[in-house]
């Protein structure tokens, strides 16, 4: 479910949705980067004990493994300068093997360590439709290669993938949709519009739409660990990643150690109602910790009810405002209504000791900070093609709107939200307008297998965020309830994503990974909640 608002500390793949109704949340974040570490490439061999990964071409199957340069990122990354590199190529769509292939990028940063245990850890990006090879500063940073190599691959349709499925002119819309009324049916239409353009401009030109979605994108990576020649890998994927993750341990499980999940979104149940229920426990989360600190109570009485009013009053009375954003003396034009201040909240979670003071800062007729970060995000320069909405789009209308009615995501709001207007209900954080937009883009439903809920016993870690508004905490004991061997971690105070932002996080997930029976969160009782900022 990854957003890019000022709120945001940096872009990471905390994007749980990334469509023009998505939040922006993709650590996307790299250049062209040159050829691999130099390897030799032998052909159609499996790699030897000296051998490392990825340095032999192999093909199995329908899939082909060849070393090669590394794939583009938008600007470089340092951590991929050691790493070794090439491309997967995969038929588009399996039930049709004879057809077009399609291209993946894949970089394996090597282990720290000089003798790297023989199962190398997997990064599955958010989204849909963040680039894994983009994010790998995160996961580099975060220590996951400590003993293990790192494996990253451009899910298909992907910024470094051949072909993308990038939505520029979607993206465009996003940065200019800051000037209109968020959930106004006028919105409605052009966000609608632009969503069909982009459908059209990707189908006229041979792409099969339909083939991008979470069962292609599994096969893809079980392709890649067998030509690879690699017996068990372990996975990590976040925020979107976990859906990915959980379909895969369902469709492929054998060639798996451990999977860690981070962010956590099952399949079984996404859809609309379940970013409400998300929203509602992030939102809570934060407010609860306002109350507990004394200085932030007695400055901020009643931060939930202050919340709820200023949507309704918004919703009922949208306010505009000019701000300039960093780096650019040009005034931007924002309308903030009920709708938008919801979503603004939902990745104001990232940025948690300002959200106090900006709501009564707003209340007192002063919106320029909330606006100036909801503006923030959808303008940067990094907001603009580098997400993958085709894929998104893949995924949400084939295997989350033919199984959840626009009566069914209404009913999410009122049940979690019962106090905002219906219009606010209507429209789910991060999904915005998604079944129109599902009716223009027009892919066939997939299975209803899709939505079976993950069941075995490969070690996982569920990891979550207590201010986690994006994919709610309680769906770590939710998926560990089908999962024998499952370990669920809340790390307090924390956002969407707690690999980005938390230290604890990051030793938990690579102690996980040593020992998937024992991982070691001692580190989680030194943790306190934020001080927040106290205004005048």
């Amino acid at each position: 479910m990854a957003f890019h608002p000022a709120p945001r500390r940096r872009r990471t793949a905390r994007r749980l949705l990334t469509t023009s109704a998505a939040m922006v949340t993709g650590l996307l974040v790299s250049g062209l980067l040159a050829a691999p570490a130099p390897a030799q490439s032998r052909t159609d061999a499996s790699a030897g004990p000296d051998e490392p990964i990825g340095t032999v071409a192999r093909t199995v199957g329908d899939a082909r493994y060849e070393p090669g340069p590394c794939p583009k990122t938008p600007e470089p990354i340092e951590a991929l300068d050691e790493a070794r590199c090439g491309t997967l190529t995969v038929p588009e769509n399996r039930a049709e093997p004879s057809g077009r292939t399609i291209e993946l990028g894949v970089a394996i940063v090597p282990a720290a360590s000089d003798e790297p245990k023989p199962d190398p850890i997997v990064w599955l990006a958010g989204g849909p439709g963040d680039d894994a090879v983009g994010e790998a500063k995160m996961a580099i940073d975060g220590g996951l290669n400590r003993d293990r190599d790192v494996i990253f691959m451009s899910q298909r349709g992907t910024y470094s993938a051949e072909p993308n499925l990038l939505c520029p002119n979607i993206d465009e819309f996003n940065a200019r949709s800051v000037g209109l009324v968020y959930d106004a049916p006028s919105t409605e239409r052009l966000h609608v519009e632009a969503t069909k353009a982009c459908r059209d401009r990707l189908a006229g030109s041979g792409i099969d739409l339909s083939a991008y979605n979470d069962t292609e994108s599994a096969a893809d990576y079980e392709d890649l660990r067998k030509a690879l020649g690699i017996e068990k890998w372990n996975l990590f994927g976040i925020s979107y990643g976990t859906h990915l993750a959980l379909t895969y341990m369902r469709l492929h499980p054998e060639g798996l150690r451990s999977v860690g999940i981070d962010g956590i979104l099952p399949p079984s149940k996404s859809g609309s109602a379940a970013t409400w229920s998300s929203a509602r426990q992030g939102f809570d989360g934060l407010f609860k910790a306002c109350a507990d600190q004394p200085a932030c109570n007695e400055r901020y009485p009643n931060l939930s009810a202050t919340f709820d009013r200023l949507v309704r009053e918004l919703e009922a009375k949208p306010v505009t405002t000019t701000v300039t954003l960093p780096g650019s003396d040009k005034p931007v034009k924002v309308v903030l209504d009920g709708g938008a201040l919801v979503n603004w909240m939902t990745s104001a979670t990232h940025v948690a000791p300002q959200v106090p003071a900006a709501l009564d800062e707003l209340a007192h007729g002063k919106p320029q900070r909330i606006a100036q970060q909801w503006a923030g995000g959808k303008l940067s320069p990094q907001a603009i093609g580098r997400i993958a909405h085709g894929l998104a789009y893949g995924v949400f209308c084939s295997e989350w709107t033919p199984y959840e009615s626009e009566q069914a995501a209404l009913q999410g709001g009122r049940a979690t939200f019962p106090s905002l207007p219906r219009s606010v209900q209507a429209q789910a954080p991060q999904l915005t307008f998604l079944h129109p937009d599902c009716d223009a883009w027009n892919v066939p439903a997939a299975s209803p297998s899709i939505r079976d809920v993950t069941r075995g016993d490969i070690p996982t870690l569920a990891l979550s965020g207590g201010f986690d508004s994006q994919t709610g905490a309680d769906n770590g004991p939710y998926v560990a309830s089908t999962l024998g061997k499952a370990k669920v971690v809340t790390v307090p105070y924390q956002p969407h994503v707690v690999f980005a932002t938390s230290k604890c996080a990051q030793e938990i997930t690579v102690s996980f990974f040593d020992d998937p029976a024992a991982p070691k969160t001692a580190c989680l009782k030194g943790l306190t909640a934020p001080e927040f900022e106290i205004g005048p």
